[in-house]
């Protein structure tokens, strides 16, 4: 049997372990040991669509140790060019309240232990001064007028939450959002050449910003969960508005470099 393809993916976060019927799984190898599981390909909107469970199916993953790479070398030989992230995020913001979804426009790291890039050898030094694709990010905002865009979503380590101090320091750096998975999957979607985008789901108000007992992962889980169908909708109306990335920066960047690692399907 033929090896579908798919040029659109969906990288499911919490609770997100499901999105396309009648899909046919593939199991793919990388050179980077297995993803996440396999990858369920099939038709969302009129388009293929490649979907992977961030944490996998039965969240066996802990963010710190989800092999990024492998998933996104797995997405990218199947042909995605596009990547569309639904993850759950702490608010830092007191008007970002549970059940706010915001496309943010900026990152921070602060992770420590990860594995954060395919370069392995040599001088390829990835451009990333705005690390989320503007037509992919564009079609999740105009999906739904409730949708918010912009701001900052800082990655952590985890799996632990924030110290109240901790949380305090971020929000009075100004950031929006936070978050243990963005980073490194943005970084590697652009070493892969894709657009890529998250879809940030508050789930709660982080430990620094309201009195009480921080937040807890029964809480993360529930909120996630009691959102899936609304964020069923908002992926599958964004499918359906992408614009054709052809040309798009996020893959033209390494347009006339010799890069160190391998991107399956590159034309040089």
């Amino acid at each position: 049997m033929a090896v579908p393809h798919a040029a659109v993916a969906v990288i499911g976060g919490t609770g997100f372990y499901s999105f396309i019927s009648d899909g046919q799984d593939v199991e793919v190898d990388t050179p980077y040991g297995a993803p996440s599981g396999p990858v369920t390909v099939g038709e969302v909107a009129g388009r293929a669509v490649a979907f992977l469970p961030r944490h996998g199916v039965d969240h066996r993953f802990p963010p710190h140790a989800i092999n990024y790479r492998a998933n996104l070398w797995a997405l990218r030989s199947l042909g995605v060019r596009q990547v569309l992230a639904p993850c759950a995020v702490g608010g830092l913001s007191a008007d970002d309240t549970p059940g706010v979804i915001v496309v943010p426009d900026q990152l921070v790291d602060r992770t420590q232990t990860r594995v954060q890039t395919f370069v392995e050898t040599g001088a390829v030094h990835l451009p990333f001064a705005d690390p989320y694709c503007a037509e992919v990010s564009r079609a999740l905002v105009d999906a739904d007028p409730a949708v918010m865009g912009g701001g900052t979503m800082v990655v952590i380590e985890g799996p632990r939450f924030s110290t109240r101090a901790e949380s305090r320091h971020y929000a009075d750096a100004g950031w929006r959002l936070i978050n243990m998975t963005g980073h490194p999957e943005a970084v590697l979607a652009r070493e892969m050449l894709m657009c890529y985008a998250p879809l940030a789901l508050v789930t709660d108000m982080d430990a620094g910003v309201e009195v009480g007992e921080g937040v807890s992962q029964a809480e993360v889980f529930e909120r996630f969960g009691a959102n899936l169908a609304r964020l069923g909708t908002l992926l599958e109306t964004a499918i359906g508005d992408l614009a054709d990335p052809t040309g798009c920066t996020c893959s033209t960047w390494a347009d006339g470099l010799d890069l160190t690692y391998d991107v399956p399907g590159r034309r040089i």
